[in-house]
């Protein structure tokens, strides 16, 4: 019969485990939109994107909380129209879905959002778009909700075009266990940084 190995904390570093979760925590709570844009590697961006498109969403975006905590920020974005988002759109934290799944932590899934009078129009009315459907996930990282993870499916602006088909709850799944994934490697990178 193999054996079985049982990997144990070493117990000289157990003393310390506090003091790296509470290092780590600092460095959660320093690092913002442009910083952490940085930190979106190769493997960071191919994760995002596959996840996106398993969701069947047309573009997604991580935002992060910035400094003052009044806004959230996207920190990274899949779409075509990036370079107008990413550093450039600011949502404020007390209006919106997405600033409503910040301050909950708790996922969300609209179709036909538009219908929506929570939703904030300042994103689609920036880059002439109009959000069909939205999945919004928490993003915890380094022991806290530092942001949120969505995705949208965006409405045709031919109205010949068909509507989006809409997310499904199997969608929404998809982005959780994306933005678990993201959260690891994030923390992986940071520690190996910090380090």
């Amino acid at each position: 019969m193999p054996t079985r190995h049982k990997l144990l904390p070493e117990p000289a570093l157990a003393d310390l485990k506090s003091d790296l979760w509470e290092r780590m925590s600092r460095i959660g709570d320093e690092l913002h939109a442009a910083q952490f844009g940085r930190l979106i590697d190769p493997l960071l961006r191919q994760l995002l994107e596959q996840g996106f498109k398993e969701a069947a969403a047309d573009e997604g975006t991580v935002w992060l909380v910035d400094a003052a905590e009044e806004f959230l920020e996207p920190a990274f974005n899949t779409g075509r129209q990036a370079e107008r988002i990413v550093g450039q759109f600011k949502q404020p934290l007390n209006s919106g879905l997405i600033s409503m799944v910040f301050a909950s932590e708790q996922s969300f899934l609209e179709n036909d959002v538009a219908r929506n009078t929570q939703q904030s129009k300042l994103l689609d009315t920036q880059l002439s778009i109009k959000t069909h459907a939205l999945i919004a996930v928490p993003f915890h990282f380094l022991n806290a909700c530092r942001g949120v993870v969505s995705c949208v499916q965006l409405k045709p602006n031919d109205p010949q075009s068909p509507q989006p088909p809409g997310f499904q709850t199997a969608h929404l799944a998809t982005v959780q266990r994306t933005t678990a994934l993201l959260a690891q490697l994030v923390e992986h990178r940071l520690l190996k940084l910090d380090l």
